[in-house]
């Protein structure tokens, strides 16, 4: 792994602590107070502080994954850094694609 990447990926990792926190945290909130699918997506309909939160969580872990993928791609399989490199980047787009539709259908839908 280049030091750009393990930077990039180091990063994620500290953006993503906190937000895992507080997704767990709001997970135990809606169990413990019954909270059904319905009530919840009532809650956070138009709520642009939701929106941010989810958007830049799904950016984080698309990077960091792409880049654990490469790494595991490069390192363990035959295929080339080149294409590894692709290979993850597709992954991270794909991530990045279905993340940021659930948070649209969190917000807006």
């Amino acid at each position: 792994m280049n030091a750009r990447l393990y930077v990039w990926q180091r990063a994620t990792a500290a953006v993503m602590a906190p937000f895992v926190l507080v997704h767990i945290a709001v997970i135990f909130y809606a169990t413990r107070a019954g909270l059904s699918a319905a009530d919840i997506l009532s809650r956070t309909h138009d709520s642009i502080a939701w929106a941010i939160f989810y958007s830049v969580f799904v950016a984080a872990v698309s990077l960091h994954a792409s880049i654990g993928v490469r790494n595991v791609l490069a390192e363990w399989s035959p295929l080339g850094e080149r294409q590894a490199g692709f290979l993850a980047l597709a992954l991270g787009l794909l991530l990045a694609a279905l993340g940021f539709h659930a948070v649209f259908a969190l917000v807006v839908a």
